[in-house]
């Protein structure tokens, strides 16, 4: 077993714990990793669901709200970074002298039991290239556990609790949180101006991926990305780059557009290992799959083996996820909320073949909007149609006087609607048979796409 860290110590000598909020998609794969390692489990939560169902399945006890006796015969309480400090379990939990530690460092304090941590890390694309990867080795019987950013359709849920000592754990740069983990093989796909209201400056931003690549032992990166490239400079860790360029160790090839994204023929050190047609759009999958492709030929899954995985994926939840046609024209809805991955999707959409391409953006963040305003308007003028709706703050305040109209008056044929209910009214009457219509942002912009397709 790796060093524990002083935190870890909390999981020692133990057996039972609650977690609050147990049916979060965060907290549901880390449930089912301590239901396996013998602890005794109960949580609470407040909505019923999918990922609480599967809680339910494996015989642990849940309760419906949030009470203080719910804490009580715990040793140890785990809460997610939505449960405030008021929360009435946290407070008893206080009160009656019982230790609490907050998810991530419960992720944390986990990757310190598994000898294959393989930490996927960057700004955009993590989602995406874990649930590769997940599926890959899933589907190769490698008997992997995983915690994924979103749900992977394959196991129908965020995460997975296998026999192996592999775990594929999505580790986020926000406030640092993925520092608290202990990769042993680390990817980093890219680095972009994202969360600087915490790094404040870009070179923090790059020393904070240079410190997690530090930690593993085996660090795959794109080797196309300055940043990415001079973030790794410097590490001892043994160094692997994938990319388009064939100076890379791993890259693709002969890319061409195929039905559903692109196909490409991927190359090993000037060796072709195979060719893949992939089943999500855009270029940027590309790399994310070259990513997928690289880790998993380093842990032994066969060329073959790792085609047809990959070519059976179809994307994770709310990365490209297409709910149908609706009146003739196709709806799909994506997470992108940076400009970067919003260009990249509205790229992708533009790749197949539909006539126009509407964007309903909900942006996410008054300081990233405000910050990255020029941007926005930038990527989204991709578009040939764009509605946007109110800013979700999530966390903040608007202390920046920003608002969606400020991005409206840079775009042509932009609309602003007030709610949902104006947003799918809106997406009535300008989508036309053989359009596609994505919802797009960080927030709950998924809902719209909820009530057209009534899914």
């Amino acid at each position: 077993m790796k060093e524990l860290r002083s935190t870890d110590l909390l999981l020692t000598g133990i057996r039972r714990v609650h977690m609050i909020g147990i049916g979060g998609s965060g907290m549901c794969p880390l449930a089912e990793i301590l239901h396996s390692k013998g602890y005794i489990l109960s949580g609470s939560d407040n909505n019923e669901g999918d990922t609480l169902n599967r809680i339910k399945a494996l015989g642990i006890k849940v309760y419906m709200g949030h009470n203080p006796g719910n804490v009580h015969g715990a040793e140890l309480v785990v809460y997610s970074a939505a449960i405030s400090e008021d929360n009435p379990e946290r407070v008893e939990a206080k009160r009656v002298g019982i230790p609490t530690m907050e998810r991530s460092k419960l992720l944390g304090a986990l990757t310190r039991y598994y000898d294959n941590v393989i930490g996927v890390c960057g700004t955009h694309g993590k989602t995406t290239t874990s649930s590769m990867i997940t599926q890959i080795l899933y589907l190769n019987k490698m008997e992997p556990s995983a915690v994924i950013g979103g749900k992977l359709p394959i196991i129908n849920s965020n995460g997975i609790c296998g026999k192996s000592d592999i775990l594929v754990c999505e580790s986020c740069e926000f406030v640092n949180t993925f520092l608290e983990m202990s990769p042993d093989i680390s990817v980093l796909l890219n680095i972009d101006n994202d969360h600087l209201d915490f790094f404040k400056t870009m070179e923090n931003l790059v020393n904070s991926f240079k410190s997690f690549v530090s930690m593993s032992k085996t660090a795959f990166y794109n080797g196309d990305d300055p940043l990415v490239v001079g973030a790794v400079s410097e590490i001892e860790a043994k160094k692997i780059s994938f990319g388009l360029s064939e100076s890379n160790t791993y890259y693709a090839d002969n890319l061409r557009p195929s039905k559903f994204g692109f196909a490409f023929d991927a190359f090993k050190d000037g060796v072709k290992l195979i060719s893949f047609d992939l089943k999500v759009p855009g270029r940027h999958n590309v790399l994310n799959a070259l990513a997928a492709i690289a880790v998993c030929d380093f842990l032994g899954v066969s060329a073959e083996g790792i085609k047809s995985a990959i070519e059976d994926f179809r994307g994770a939840g709310r990365r490209f996820e297409f709910y149908g046609e609706v009146d003739g024209f196709m709806l799909a809805d994506d997470y992108a909320h940076h400009p970067t991955e919003i260009a990249a999707t509205l790229s992708a959409a533009h790749d197949l073949n539909y006539n126009k391409v509407i964007a309903v953006f909900q942006p996410f963040t008054f300081s990233r909007t405000a910050l990255l305003k020029d941007d926005f308007i930038k990527a989204l003028s991709i578009a040939d149609k764009v509605i946007l709706t109110p800013i979700m703050g999530s966390r903040e305040i608007n202390t920046y006087g920003i608002s969606s109209e400020d991005i409206a008056v840079g775009l042509d044929n932009c609309t602003c609607v007030k709610d949902f209910g104006e947003a799918v009214t809106a997406i009535r009457n300008i989508a036309d048979k053989g359009d596609i219509v994505i919802t797009m942002g960080g927030g709950d912009v998924y809902k719209i796409a909820h009530l057209i397709s009534g899914k």
